[in-house]
């Protein structure tokens, strides 16, 4: 009978959750749907000065928009201290751990004596092997792992292959403070036994955790479970990723307008990949994703191309579904309030027939929006300085004979019967068509890029766009 899967997504309180925890995380569900398993979420809160509640709210928002759910309630690692305590103390009793009563001067003599000597600074065991009744006083001491002082720690990666670790460089390290709280190194190993994790996908900065992890494992006679270290994210410069190429919480690339199939669609493919496919549903993603195919090499991150990317989604995706995700970003859009403060059941309407030909000349939200407003705005209408050039007196002149074209369109105002109107105008005054429309969308839109100007005509509806081109010409 082969187990069930396991995966867990642990991240640390500390901000909001960003866009190398998101990929993390989104590997970690893929693996799962992709096996017929279990993501589970544990919040790493032990470190109760910089833990805040805001911050655990942050990244379950993140996670839910992204879609990425997990099973159960979130696991807080810090209520678990006293289960953490209680195996720091059961290896002591197994004769793998040991009190160590070393005081702050013997570890900084310990570090300086290493450091005039060319080595690590390392602890040397002096309380390894020594009898507890030589203890000092009123001293509460630590508690460490015996770590192996011979050979090698090996970590069997699906994504690194097997990376060893020579033994001497793995000192015996705290597993319990002096105040009988635990370290994020212990913590970590007893949680993910206890949940019953069968597979650790994390970062690649996570791999000598991993081997000193594997020894308090191998000291409870725990099974290991699969370790895959994922590659970090780096700019489309290669360095480190940092603020300036994209690492940002994800509630900000909401704010930016991307959408959540698009963002992970993207994420997916930082560092993993299924041949030449660039554009993936979620479905595709789940079917395709194997953890060996991760690549060894660190990610780039580009932000050209995740706009691409996202473009494709939105023209891709259903104008009704498209219109759904838009009205739920609008508060989250710097530009989107005049739409939110507007948004009626006719406004809605209004929106939906207009979105071919928005979504066709927009890569976000934001850029749907701003093609959007013009549906919103109060007449008069605001005009942009492009604009005004197309509406200087030898156009109103043009707009004139245009707006009576129209007005002799009746109640079958359609963006057909409009442009047939336009059409025969512009033959009957021997001008191309662009020398009206250029005008039109002007007087229309107070811009000179919109959807088509036929679709914007029918979209505002008869009145609306005779009021508006009449504003103009007066």
């Amino acid at each position: 009978m082969t187990e069930t899967v396991v995966t867990r997504f642990a991240p640390s309180p500390t901000g909001y959750l960003h866009i190398g925890g998101a990929r993390t995380a989104l590997f970690n569900w893929l693996y799962a749907r992709h096996t017929g398993g279990t993501m589970l979420l544990r919040i790493e809160d032990t470190d109760r000065e910089r833990s805040t509640d805001a911050a655990t709210a942050a990244i379950l928002d993140g996670l839910s928009w992204l879609g990425l759910h997990w099973e159960g309630d979130p696991i807080s690692q810090y209520a678990r201290a006293a289960r953490h305590r209680e195996v720091a103390e059961e290896l002591v009793r197994l004769g793998k751990a040991y009190h160590c009563y070393a005081s702050q001067e013997e570890l900084a003599e310990m570090r300086e004596k290493a450091r005039a000597e060319g080595r690590p600074p390392r602890y040397d065991g002096r309380w390894r092997d020594r009898d507890p009744s030589e203890a000092p006083a009123g001293v509460k001491p630590v508690i460490r792992i015996k770590a192996p002082k011979e050979g090698e720690t090996i970590v069997r990666d699906r994504v690194q292959g097997d990376v060893r670790f020579p033994n001497k460089d793995l000192d015996d390290f705290i597993i319990l403070r002096s105040d009988g709280v635990p370290t994020y190194m212990h913590a970590v190993v007893v949680d993910d036994h206890d949940m019953g994790v069968t597979h650790i996908i994390r970062g690649d900065d996570h791999l000598t955790n991993a081997a000193r992890q594997q020894i308090i494992y191998d000291a409870m006679g725990w099974d290991i479970p699969v370790m895959a270290h994922i590659p970090l994210i780096h700019g489309a410069d290669g360095a480190k990723l940092s603020k300036r190429h994209g690492a940002l919480g994800v509630d900000a690339y909401r704010a930016m307008g991307y959408l959540p199939a698009a963002l992970r669609n993207y994420l997916a493919r930082l560092g993993w990949s299924h041949g030449d496919d660039e554009v993936m549903s979620l479905d595709d993603m789940i079917r395709w994703f194997e953890i060996e195919d991760v690549n060894k090499g660190a990610a780039r991150f580009d932000f050209a191309k995740l706009e691409a990317l996202n473009g494709i989604h939105m023209r891709q995706m259903d104008d009704a579904e498209l219109l759904e995700d838009f009205i739920r970003t609008l508060p989250y859009l710097e530009n989107g309030k005049l739409i939110a403060d507007r948004l009626d059941e006719r406004g809605k309407a209004q929106l939906l027939a207009a979105m071919p030909g928005l979504k066709e000349r927009a890569r976000t939200l934001v850029e749907l929006a701003d093609g959007a407003t013009f549906l919103f705005a109060e007449r008069p209408l605001a005009i942009d300085e492009k604009a005004k050039a197309q509406l200087g007196d030898q156009q109103k002149a043009v707009l004139r004979g245009a707006l009576a074209a129209l007005q002799s369109v009746g109640q079958d105002w359609t963006s057909a019967s409009t442009e047939a109107a336009i059409r025969a105008f512009a033959e009957e005054q021997g001008l191309k068509l662009g020398a009206v429309a250029q005008p039109l969308r002007a007087a229309l839109t107070g811009r000179t890029t919109s959807p088509g100007v036929f679709d914007v005509l029918a979209v505002l509806g008869r009145d609306e766009s005779l009021a508006r081109i009449g504003d103009q010409i007066d």
